[in-house]
């Protein structure tokens, strides 16, 4: 595997930039999340470094562990019964054959047909339970393996603000674009991917800081007595005098108008200079992974996952020449209201989260450092044309009929 220096100047070669753009500490902080962490490496094989201007095949990055992984974090899909028998055999075949740490959340276990299996219950007693957003296990676990639908590996990057385990997602769900494996042969997969045996790609995040006035809202108590309190949590710190609250979003970020009936009206700076005003439903920021999602719907071009860039779209805009765009990766946007916007604005992050934007919110918006290592089932390439054509129907029509030529009689 390449060492760091390498691997930031074959990322430079990559992304086509000179040793020093403008942007460049913002880019260097990024690729340093492509170094040894949780356990396991990632990179290019010496064989892919080549000269100065040489781009190389996605399709080569590998997954190397530095020690056997021992702790595995199972995420099943929430009210699901198809799904219990597969989660079963998972955590068994984990728990005694490869004889590794299997945490589980909480709530899992709490299923009333899991409670009720008695045949399940040593097993049970075995794992390592957790509480979302009170237990941190964020430096415990070495790889995880989501059983459901796109959704559960969304979940699993909500889970991990910093960096982020290897995901191993099966497609258990109704769509499953980001979950390549199927389960019928889970053990060889699984097993597979424990000795190392893995090509992955780096699905990059969104850093995003919602910076929020000091605003107070009185609530009324149960007992007729009012409290005044701040309309805000998981503040994280101060900066200006604002409240910050951080998030790392996998799909996108996604500013609307709420329940208003008038048109979204809001502010977006790109490195400092205001590119455009947003007059519509809203605007969508999303990474090359969330551009087959939301993004998709609203119009936008679909970027495989390897390229580095920001897509910015539109959600039915009252112009007809506002089209979606792409910007580099490096770059930072600040989207805020309109001084003479007539309403708030929403805004989610990956679908959760939502909460209420006022005059003197921004929310600023880059590229994270924290990519989420998804392992493939071939390669990046392959798994993401795949995708397409099984759960999308990219570009399914039917056949053209040749022209049938008469032989002429003579």
């Amino acid at each position: 595997m390449i060492n760091m220096k390498e691997l930031l100047r074959s990322e430079q070669n990559r992304l086509m930039i000179p040793p020093n753009p403008p942007n460049a500490e913002r880019l260097n902080s990024q690729m340093k999340a492509m170094t040894v962490i949780h356990g396991f490496q990632y990179g290019l094989p010496d064989s892919e470094i080549g000269h100065k201007w040489h781009i190389p095949d996605p399709a080569s990055q590998r997954l190397t562990w530095n020690k056997p992984p021992k702790n595995v974090l199972v995420i099943k899909k929430i009210k699901d019964a198809s799904l219990l028998q597969p989660f079963k055999d998972l955590c068994r075949f984990l728990s005694e054959q490869q004889k590794m740490i299997v945490y589980v959340e909480k709530k899992v276990l709490e299923d009333p047909a899991i409670v009720s299996d008695n045949s399940f219950g040593p097993v049970t007693k075995k794992f390592c339970t957790f509480h979302e957003d009170y237990d941190d296990i964020s430096d415990q676990i070495d790889f995880i393996i989501c059983l459901g639908g796109d959704g559960t590996l969304l979940y699993a990057s909500s889970l991990f603000q910093a960096s982020v385990p290897p995901v191993m997602a099966f497609h258990l769900g109704s769509l499953g674009f980001l979950a390549p494996f199927n389960f019928d042969a889970f053990q060889c997969q699984v097993t597979q991917v424990i000795e190392g045996n893995a090509a992955i790609v780096l699905r990059s995040r969104l850093k995003v800081k919602v910076m929020k006035e000091h605003k107070e809202k009185k609530i009324e108590l149960r007992n007729g007595l009012s409290e005044s309190t701040v309309r805000l949590t998981k503040t994280k710190e101060k900066e200006h005098g604002k409240r910050v609250i951080q998030y790392q979003v996998l799909n996108e970020v996604v500013i609307d108008r709420g329940p208003s009936s008038y048109l979204s009206n809001v502010d977006v700076f790109l490195d400092g200079h205001l590119i455009t005003t947003v007059q519509g439903d809203g605007i969508i920021v999303s990474t090359p992974t969330g551009s087959t999602a939301y993004a998709a719907a609203a119009g936008a071009s679909m970027i495989h996952p390897n390229v580095p860039a920001i897509m910015i779209t539109p959600i039915c805009p009252h112009s007809l020449s506002f089209r979606p765009i792409i910007v580099p990766a490096g770059v930072e946007l600040e989207i805020m209201l309109s001084p003479d916007a007539r309403n708030t604005a929403w805004v989610s992050f990956d679908g959760r989260n939502r909460q209420e934007i006022f005059h003197g919110d921004s929310i600023i918006i880059t590229t994270s450092c924290y990519p989420v290592p998804s392992i493939c089932f071939r390669n990046p390439v392959n798994d993401w044309f795949e995708s397409l054509a099984e759960c999308l129907h990219w570009n399914v029509r039917k056949k053209q009929n040749h022209f049938i030529v008469e032989e002429e009689d003579y």
